[in-house]
């Protein structure tokens, strides 16, 4: 056996190893970062619903919605939201909704929803506490939106 098999083998593969192991998991601790946490700023007024192209202008009816992959995406009418999730499909990370009477977004998780507006696309919806009195559900919010859409004939493009 040479000295430089010996060499190759005894003291720098490990190291190969190591350098190739501490590169994957560098690569996964930077991709698992890249996910928000919690909501992002919305730049009122500048921002373009992801669904309708209208500007982002009034937060009470705010939305956004964060990828699997990183994309965060706003929409300026919860009804906008529920029509891309429905066209799109796409793997969500999280969702956020902008409460409907205070300076502040509500999670997919802890959001209720009341009759409000009018609303910029006036679907008529506002975001809410989920224990809020009257209110109703994400999944059943969503379905409203859906119905009523699918009733006045808009087409998903």
């Amino acid at each position: 056996m040479s000295a430089r098999y010996v060499v190759w083998r005894r003291y720098l593969w490990p190291a190969v190893a190591v350098v190739l192991a501490a590169g994957g998991l560098a690569l996964f601790v930077s991709r698992s970062e890249s996910l928000p946490q919690g909501p992002r700023p919305v730049v009122w007024d500048k921002t373009s619903c992801a669904e309708c192209r209208m500007a982002v202008s009034e937060p009470a009816y705010a939305a956004q919605l964060q990828l699997a992959d990183g994309t965060v995406l706003d929409f300026d009418d919860v009804g906008c939201l529920f029509r891309y999730l429905d066209a799109a499909a796409p793997q969500v990370h999280a969702a956020y909704l902008h409460h409907l009477r205070e300076e502040r977004w509500v999670s997919r998780e802890e959001v209720g929803f009341v009759a409000a507006g009018p609303s910029p696309m006036d679907y008529g919806l506002g975001a809410v506490d989920r224990a809020t009195e009257g209110g109703f559900d994400f999944d059943e919010a969503r379905e409203r939106v859906l119905a009523a859409s699918r009733a006045a004939g808009h087409a998903q493009d």
